[in-house]
């Protein structure tokens, strides 16, 4: 182990959100993280090593990916109970599909403090890269985000069909591999044929791609494009909405909040809510 930076927390560690894969997505607090850690063990099929550019000198680095679980806790534990600062690198949002609930299980039952820096899901920067918004004042306030059924399965109660019944708006991750199914669902579920869909692929990598097309060809323009992993569906249903209909009133003249006055008449493509 690399000797420790003095100021560095000691005998913890920390899961970071990378982000996307843009090394610039990664948080400040993320970046500090990593170059103040005295081990740092990252999933390499995911994280690009660019992203772990301030690690110091001499620290070990770590790709995870041939790992298994008990081998990547004891990396870990090593690190914090001699100590030192052991930095847990993820893919995007921990919180989403990041398997830290039973990494963090083992870190307790050792006593071990562990805590969590979020970080940018590829769900948010697809929809940053393609400019679209998932709520639309008028259209949809309500984001779903999840996944199809497969190794790891998914409740009845969350199939797609069922929380396609919303309308709302949705990011669908870990399903590239089979995208006539995700249409097919999304179909049965009440999403129109022309609803909007973004395809996110690789957001954030060098080659990443934005693909904008309609649920009726999403399997066709998936398969021809050749996106296999790594690929995100953003289901727009709001994007149909006209524009000038759907104003938010946070910045209506003609609507009072808590920092400013009305001060025109309402105008008439403004009365539609907006988010705060």
């Amino acid at each position: 182990m690399a000797e420790k930076t003095r100021g560095t927390a000691a005998g913890k560690v920390w899961f970071i959100g990378a982000g996307p894969g843009d090394p610039e997505l990664i948080t400040v607090k993320g970046q500090k993280l990593i170059a103040s850690a005295d081990v740092i063990v990252y999933a390499g099929s995911l994280v690009p090593r660019e992203v772990l550019s301030s690690a110091r000198p001499g620290v070990p680095v770590i790709d995870s990916a041939p790992l298994s679980l008990a081998e990547t806790h004891a990396l870990l534990r090593d690190c914090a109970q001699n100590g030192g600062l052991a930095a847990r690198v993820h893919t995007g949002e921990p919180s989403i599909y990041g398997a830290v609930r039973e990494q963090a299980a083992l870190l307790d039952a050792e006593g071990i403090p562990w805590d969590v820096v979020p970080g940018v899901s590829s769900a948010f920067a697809t929809a940053a890269a393609a400019r679209v918004s998932f709520t639309v004042p008028g259209g949809p306030q309500t984001f779903i985000l999840t996944r199809l059924s497969g190794r790891t399965p998914v409740p009845a109660t969350e199939a797609l069909p069922s929380l396609a019944a919303h309308g709302a708006a949705m990011a669908v991750l870990l399903s590239a591999s089979e995208p006539e199914r995700v249409q097919a669902e999304l179909l049965a579920g009440g999403y129109a044929p022309e609803t909007a869909i973004v395809i996110g692929h690789k957001v954030g990598w060098p080659g990443g791609e934005v693909l904008h097309t309609r649920l009726r060809d999403l399997a066709r323009t998936a398969r021809e494009a050749g996106f296999t992993r790594q690929t995100v569906f953003l289901v727009l249903p709001g994007q149909n909405l006209d524009a000038e209909a759907s104003r938010s009133k946070l910045y209506d003249a003609a609507f009072t909040h808590g920092w400013r006055e009305a001060s025109e008449a309402p105008e008439p493509a403004a009365r539609m809510e907006g988010d705060e």
